[in-house]
């Protein structure tokens, strides 16, 4: 009966080549195990799978009586809803330290890095594992979660992994790989304005309050000019069906390096408290802001503390 390798809910990039980076060295290292997904892909991840000749991971969403291993995420809103009732091998992860628990001692890697992939890079050296050409899809997602390595997340590690999977996965210039990715994501016209606001999306518990937090990730915010009152619409829809206490939604521009936030909240002096500037409409323009991760989470959870 083989293992699992999962992230979270709503799967990015990240989640979908970690899974499949460390079923991989998992499964070398005699211990089977296959990757999973909790949802549906975005069509950054689907190109990156294309490019590299990999299926999607199976779609699976209970875990009852199964052993699995979680990835890019610690946070019980983010993972299986029966995990308890799963068998939890370890936690690999670069985000921090979320509220899932376990009985018995877990395998753990966590490093503070930008992305879940560059520690399975370094899991693989570790065991001495060669990394085959096609598993250099990990190169992307490390790409992907530090923004082109301009995101604050982004370590000397991150950039040393792109270096080497690059080489392994002989692409001379990974940066102009990274623009080609981007500009998948930028492609939002013509996508249902649920599917965009669902795309890179996350629940969060923050002091008993259920917060959730989008990111669409772009290299021009003049895309969202058309679509925005409808964007500003479905995140209020959102909150009222999912009983949050917040809603937000990054639009960030990966060119102006900032970040328009949209955000529907029960505190209306929620922006003020968490970044030092109140909202107009409901938006407010946070210059240098890349990171959901880094910028957004800290500051939100010092507010709700």
């Amino acid at each position: 009966m083989p293992h699992y390798a999962v992230g979270h809910k709503i799967p990015d990039s990240d989640s979908i080549c970690s899974a499949i980076a460390l079923s991989y060295l998992k499964t070398t290292l005699g211990e089977e195990t296959v990757p999973a997904r909790l949802g549906e892909l975005s069509p950054e991840t689907l190109f990156i799978l294309d490019k590299f000749g990999f299926e999607q991971p199976i779609l699976k969403t209970s875990y009852l009586g199964e052993s699995l291993y979680i990835v890019d995420h610690s946070e019980r809103t983010q993972g299986p809803d029966d995990l308890d009732d799963a068998t939890l091998l370890g936690i690999i992860d670069h985000h921090k330290l979320g509220d899932i628990t376990n009985s018995t001692p877990l395998e753990i890697w966590v490093r503070p890095v930008g992305c879940t992939n560059t520690i399975i890079k370094m899991m693989y050296d570790f065991h001495e594992v060669e990394i085959p050409k096609n598993i250099g899809a990990m190169m992307c997602a490390i790409l992907s979660d530090t923004v082109i390595f301009k995101s604050p997340t982004c370590t000397t590690a991150d950039i040393k992994c792109v270096e080497a999977l690059a080489e392994i996965a002989g692409i001379e210039n990974p940066t102009d790989l990274g623009m080609e990715m981007f500009k998948v994501k930028s492609a939002v016209v013509g996508t249902p304005v649920r599917d965009l606001v669902l795309r890179d999306f996350k629940d969060f518990n923050m002091n008993g309050n259920l917060v959730g937090i989008g990111q669409l990730e772009v290299i021009d915010l003049a895309i969202f000019d058309d679509m925005k009152a409808d964007l500003e619409a479905d995140i209020a829809k959102l909150k009222a069906e999912g009983n949050r206490h917040t809603v937000m939604l990054l639009l960030t521009d990966i060119m102006k390096e900032g970040s328009e936030l949209l955000i529907v909240s029960d505190n209306d002096n929620l922006t003020q408290t968490a970044f030092g500037k109140a909202t107009t409409d409901g938006k407010v323009w946070l210059d240098g802001v890349l990171s959901r991760k880094k910028q957004v989470v800290p500051p939100l959870q010092d507010a709700f503390a």
